[in-house]
């Protein structure tokens, strides 16, 4: 262990004490890799250097991600200016019937669009209708916030199991086929899930229902709340018209609740839009499904799901454009893909540099940012201060699941997870050999224990702030509700996924 280790480690330290004192941390990560460097190298020019190679090699890693949200973001955006988005998801109110209900079909709801095109670019469609219809039928706000962000950001983002990217990035450093950390991801994150949502059902939806009193008040409050930050998240600054057109000298517009000031009158541009577009990725979806599954179709492994997502989208954008408008269609792509662009670097931009100074601690993203020869291995800070705690930990296998766990949770203290995924996949690798136990299984368990951390159930800096400004809750009472659920969770599939995976 050399100076520039215990330099590293104390940066680490820092940088978690920081974001656990609820700080931001970018300033700090950025002085982290400049004295890292300085100390291993002994250069100031090779600390300077190391600061502006950190930020490219992390913006490199991250980029599908934030291109994925981009051109997800942008298509719905297309889709919002016809009116379709709200289409899409209308038909669901008709499922709300009291509270109970509500609270499951947000869940599933929330579930299935996170996994389809992940959590934050839909929040503002699920806000906009399901959540003013739940909370009208005696649904408690938070319990809505809560179902949201269980079964979005922890659940469909733990296991990424249709875009695969989560996966890929484990697979790097475990060695192992993403599939099948994906599928153990997958089963992981369902346990987890089920079991925060019946803590949370039992403790804050059952025998706490709002009155029809307090229900309409909390409706026309989540009206205003759910339009605005709608507009705020997605860059829609204004009101728009149903179906891209205008009629008698005004707009019309849907609101929250689906009562605008004018008369609601979706064309047929919008309703062929609003049907098409899920019956396309739920097309895609079953696809990939018979693909693991069966051997019907080609299997779509190793993060392959990103891309087919990706470009289905990006192409969709196109016709949807095309669709809305065959005169301005050019711009208005151009436009939407823009504001998806600056909506995906708003919401995680941040976490470059905290990313950055991650890999400053992994040999294969270190000799790049220090500067070193090409075809020279960097040095491995992390894995080497891991290395040195690894034999005190015991080759049992549901030692190595815990404590696997518990290294997911920290990584996810920066709060995104997913730029440490290579790491926890390495040490899954390590810990996984000599332990006895499978690689594949301790990368998934990491996987999920920075995603639920990081991904926006346990911190706040996280994007869970976006959830709570959507359902008009505070941020602070809704992390310490997710807590114990959501650790209980984690731990009751970790402790499965320790015997049975």
């Amino acid at each position: 262990m050399s100076p520039a280790h215990w330099i590293y480690l104390l940066g680490l330290a820092a940088l978690i004490a920081t974001v656990v004192a609820r700080k931001n941390v970018v300033g700090l990560a950025i002085a982290g890799t400049f004295v890292t460097a300085l100390v291993y190298s002994g250069s100031v020019t090779t600390g300077l250097g190391a600061v502006f190679n950190a930020g490219i090699t992390a913006a490199k890693e991250l980029l599908p991600i934030f291109v994925i949200i981009a051109i997800v973001t942008a298509m719905l955006g297309a889709m919002r200016t016809l009116g379709s988005d709200l289409m899409m998801v209308r038909p669901l109110q008709r499922f709300v019937r009291n509270g109970h209900v509500a609270y499951v079909v947000l869940a599933v709801v929330t579930y299935l669009l996170s996994m389809s095109f992940w959590p934050t670019p839909v929040l503002p469609l699920i806000a906009a209708i399901l959540l003013p219809a739940a909370v009208r039928v005696g649904l408690p706000p938070l319990a809505a916030a809560i179902a949201i962000a269980i079964t979005g950001q922890g659940m469909a983002l733990s296991s990424d199991y249709v875009m695969g990217v989560a996966s890929g990035l484990s697979a790097q450093g475990a060695k192992a086929p993403a599939g099948a950390i994906a599928d153990r991801a997958l089963i992981i994150s369902l346990i987890a899930g089920v079991v925060a949502l019946a803590f949370c059902y039992l403790r804050d939806v059952r025998g706490k229902m709002l009155d029809p009193a307090a229900a309409e008040a909390a409706t026309l409050d989540l009206a205003a709340i759910g339009e605005g930050a709608a507009h705020a998240v997605t860059g829609d600054g204004g009101t728009r018209a149903v179906g891209g057109e205008e009629k008698g000298g005004g707009t019309a517009t849907l609101t929250a609740t689906g009562q605008g000031g004018g008369e609601e009158t979706p064309s047929g541009r919008a309703r062929f839009v609003a049907f098409a577009v899920p019956l396309v990725f739920v097309a895609l979806l079953v696809v990939m499904l018979l693909g693991r599954f069966t051997s019907l179709v080609p299997d779509i492994d190793d993060g392959a799901g990103a891309p087919l997502v990706g470009g289905t989208a990006a192409l969709a954008l196109v016709l949807i454009s095309v669709v809305a408008n065959r005169r301005t269609w050019l711009q208005d792509c151009a436009d939407h893909f823009t504001e998806g662009i600056a909506f995906a670097f708003r919401t995680m931009g941040v976490v470059i540099p905290i990313a950055g100074f991650v890999y400053v601690g992994l040999s294969d993203y270190s000799g790049e940012i220090l500067g070193l020869p090409d075809g020279t291995t960097g040095p491995a800070f992390l894995l080497d201060a891991i290395a040195h705690v690894q034999p005190h930990i015991p080759h049992v296998p549901v030692f190595a699941a815990f404590a696997m766990l518990l290294v997911g949770m920290v990584i996810g203290l920066d709060g995104n997870g997913w730029p440490g995924l290579p790491f926890t996949g390495s040490l899954a690798g390590e810990l996984g050999h000599s332990a006895g136990a499978d690689p594949a299984t301790l990368a998934a368990i990491a996987q999920n224990g920075a995603s639920w951390t990081g991904g926006g159930t346990l911190v706040i800096w996280s994007s869970l702030i976006v959830v709570a400004g959507l359902t008009g809750v505070s941020v602070i009472d809704l992390a310490r509700r997710l807590f114990l659920p959501v650790v209980t969770g984690l731990v009751v599939a970790t402790a499965v996924a320790a015997v049975a995976l």
